[in-house]
C-alpha cells in the first residue's frame, strides 16, 4: 500500500495518481499554463495584413492562409483544454445573471474604448508605437477574402466565434484568475481559495491582461478590472468565463454587423 505524503503543515496528502493525472497533480501550474502556451505558440504563426505568418522564425505564411492557421490554433488549444479538463472541473462553474450583465456592459466598454484609439493618440507620440504594434489583429474579413463563397464565409465565422467566445474565455480566465492571481498571493498558491484576493493580486489581475493586449491597453485595464470585481463578488470561475464569453460573442457580432474587422 503506498505511503501517504506529509504536507508542510503536517497533514497527510494522498499520493499522486499515475500517468497524466499524476503529472497534473504534481505540477499544479501545468493545467493553467499549457492551454495558453499552445494558444500563443500557434497564434505566433498567424499572418497579419502587414507581416507573413512565422516571419520571426523564418517562415513566410501568406495572409490568405489565416483561416487555416486559426483553425489549427483552435483545434490544438481545444485538445490542450480537454487534456486538463479534470482539473478545471473541480472549480465552481455556477453562472448567475450578474455575469451576463457584466459581459454585456463589458462589450460596450471594450468596443467604445477601442474605437477611441487612446493608445495611438496618447502612447504613440511617446515613441511606444512599436509596442502597440505587437498587438496587431488579423483583421481578416471573410466577406472580402472569400467573395461569392458563402459556405466558406460562414464556416470561417463559425470557427472564429468558437475560438473567440468559447476557447479564449476558458483559457484566459483560468490562466489569469485560477493561476496568476493566486500565484502572487502565496507560496502554496493552489491552496488559496478561488476569488480571494489581496492588493497585489488585484494589480496583477489588471496589469497582466494589459501586457497581453498591448494594442487595447485602456480597454483591457477597465474590462479585466470589472471581471475581477465579479470574481470577488461571486467566487465562481463560471461567472468569469461567462462574462468573458458574452463580451467576446457580442464583439464578434458587432464586427460582422459593422465591418470593423480591425477589432478582430
Amino acid at each position: 500500500m503506498p505511503k501517504r505524503k506529509r504536507s508542510a503543515a503536517g497533514s497527510s496528502e494522498p499520493p499522486a495518481a499515475p500517468g497524466w493525472r499524476g503529472l497534473l497533480q504534481r505540477q499544479p501550474w501545468l493545467p493553467f499554463i499549457l492551454p495558453l502556451a499552445v494558444y500563443m505558440l500557434a497564434g505566433s504563426l498567424e499572418p497579419t495584413p502587414t507581416e507573413p505568418g512565422g516571419a520571426r522564425i523564418g517562415l513566410n505564411i501568406p495572409y490568405s492562409y489565416y483561416p487555416a492557421m486559426y483553425t489549427a490554433k483552435v483545434v490544438l488549444t481545444a485538445i490542450a483544454v480537454a487534456a486538463v479538463l479534470p482539473v478545471y472541473a473541480k472549480f465552481n462553474w455556477r453562472v448567475g445573471w450578474l455575469s451576463l450583465a457584466v459581459g454585456a456592459v463589458g462589450a460596450v466598454v471594450w468596443i467604445g474604448l477601442c474605437k477611441l484609439q487612446l493608445e495611438e493618440r496618447l502612447l504613440a507620440p511617446l515613441g511606444l508605437g512599436n509596442v502597440l504594434g505587437l498587438g496587431e489583429r488579423s483583421a481578416f474579413n471573410p466577406f472580402q477574402e472569400y467573395g461569392g463563397r458563402p459556405a466558406a464565409v460562414w464556416s470561417y465565422l463559425a470557427v472564429r466565434m468558437l475560438g473567440l467566445a468559447v476557447l479564449v474565455p476558458v483559457v484566459e480566465e483560468f490562466f489569469l484568475r485560477a493561476f496568476v492571481m493566486r500565484y502572487v498571493m502565496a507560496r502554496n498558491w493552489w491552496r488559496v481559495p478561488f476569488g480571494e484576493v489581496d492588493a497585489t493580486a488585484v494589480v496583477v489581475g489588471t496589469a497582466v491582461p494589459m501586457l497581453m493586449h498591448p494594442a487595447e491597453l485602456f480597454a483591457a485595464a477597465v474590462w479585466f478590472s470589472m471581471v475581477t470585481w465579479l470574481m470577488v463578488r461571486t467566487r465562481s470561475i463560471g461567472d468569469c468565463v461567462a462574462a468573458h464569453a458574452v463580451t467576446n460573442f457580442l464583439l464578434g457580432v458587432y464586427v460582422v454587423a459593422s465591418g470593423d474587422w480591425w477589432l478582430l
